[in-house]
């Protein structure tokens, strides 16, 4: 009896026929044990950090904004390197439009704070019996603003709005998202340098599992391999989605029991983050030998990967890249537009520290690509009771163009696909 084609991928892939992952040698071999690819990553470093505020207080000061208010999460962690946590108890850094950062925190949390600080030293405590954003209202009385225009991060919990409007009842509170957005949209060398690492250890992961693959296994199965993968590579942050079947037909998965069996498709959705800048990728294998119409409609998801590629033009309407793909899909009888069987979801998404970022490859999204955004290329074509089919690969946009982290696969006898150009930081 011949080997079926995943067999032969299997055993190619015991024997080392991965390294076409990367333009160099394999990174790994699903026989042997993984090990770290990240020790070369460089963090972002202090110089860039205060870079990116001298940015927000520019256009602080443009806008007429007094100071930007960062609860922990990614856009604390992206303008002053502290990673903290969020809970009922208030820490939350105060970004002046012009001066230094000022943190508070309770009393008891500052010296692990300080030790999460890169730069900065203005630390204001506050003990469990007393309010936090008095100590807030006293930062702003010192410099004599009665009346302060506070922009607040797009995260920011009512319960902080509830306590800076009680403690400064002649406060202006407003979106922040004006500032922290045009920063963090656009990609500098060393963020996209990150980003393609952490894309990296997701593709190697996947080429590990996908070898690994057998009759039975269930969702948590596949999930703890890809975790397992993920974590001995070096990421951190890490999420994974295995689903089987029907299953697959639902973007975001089903509750029912599944368990791989011939024929079946296996869709996998699946990231983590290098000192964290975050990776999305989505592959679909078939377990077996595939039918002609789940073959027919993987190659029309990896067209319209392409066909979304060849719309992200710099200038262009990030929403005209959706269009493409709608257009491509409804034309093979799919759709039309985000209805059932076809592509009910957006084309991709913004992504960098946050899994999902503004802005979107959504119809009538109409903010102009420029270089250093980056987004998933995700078109999925959906099909209730049947099946679904997605590939995701994330991109950069360049100067000319935009560029692949991961470039996706060419058909599903080879399902994993390999890395795009090295970036340097």
């Amino acid at each position: 009896m011949a080997l079926k084609r995943r067999d032969l991928f299997k055993a190619g892939a015991a024997a080392g026929s991965l390294a076409m992952l990367s333009s160099g040698a394999a990174h790994s071999e699903p026989a042997r044990t993984l090990k770290p690819i990240t020790g070369d990553v460089e963090p972002i470093s202090v110089s860039e950090r205060r870079q990116r505020i001298a940015r927000a207080q520019g256009l602080m000061q443009h806008l007429k904004i007094d100071a930007l208010l960062l609860e922990p999460g990614s856009a604390m962690l992206y303008f002053t390197g502290i990673s903290w946590w969020r809970s009922e108890r208030l820490t939350a850094v105060i970004l002046p439009k012009e001066g230094d950062i000022t943190v508070i925190t309770p009393f008891f949390e500052e010296p692990s704070v300080r030790e999460s600080m890169t730069f900065g030293d203005d630390v204001r405590t506050w003990h469990e019996n007393e309010d936090p954003f008095a100590l807030l209202a006293g930062l702003f009385r010192e410099h004599r603003l009665s009346s302060p225009r506070i922009a607040l991060e797009g995260s920011v919990r009512y319960f902080v709005v509830e306590g800076i409007e009680r403690s400064l009842p002649g406060a202006h509170l407003t979106g922040g998202e004006a500032i922290t957005r045009a920063c963090r949209m656009l990609k500098s060398p060393a963020e996209l340098a990150l980003m393609h690492k952490a894309n990296e250890v997701t593709l190697t992961a996947y080429a590990h599992v996908y070898a690994k693959l057998e009759k039975g296994m269930q969702p948590e199965d596949v999930n703890a391999m890809m975790r397992s993968a993920q974590a001995e590579l070096g990421g951190s942050g890490i999420w994974t989605m295995a689903l089987f079947g029907e299953a697959s037909a639902y973007p975001h998965g089903s509750g029912q029991p599944q368990e791989i069996r011939e024929g079946q498709i296996v869709l996998m959705d699946c990231g983590c983050a290098v000192e964290g800048y975050q990776s999305d990728i989505s592959r679909t294998f078939v377990y077996g030998e595939p039918s002609a119409e789940q073959e027919r409609v993987w190659q029309l998801v990896r067209r319209g990967q392409d066909i979304a590629l060849t719309a992200a033009r710099p200038g262009a309407a990030a929403g005209t890249v959706d269009d493409a793909v709608r257009t491509y899909y409804t034309a093979q009888g799919f759709g039309p537009g985000y209805q059932l069987p076809g592509l009910s979801t957006r084309t991709g998404h913004g992504i960098g520290m946050d899994g999902h970022e503004q802005i979107n490859f959504v119809q009538g999204e109409e903010t102009p690509l420029v270089e250093g955004m980056c987004f998933s290329n995700e078109p999925g074509i959906y099909i209730p009771g049947k099946f679904g089919v997605r590939l995701e690969d994330c991109l950069h946009m360049g100067a000319t163009g935009p560029v692949w982290f991961t470039v996706p696969p060419d058909s599903l006898a080879e399902p994993i696909g390999k890395m795009g150009p090295a970036i340097e930081a």
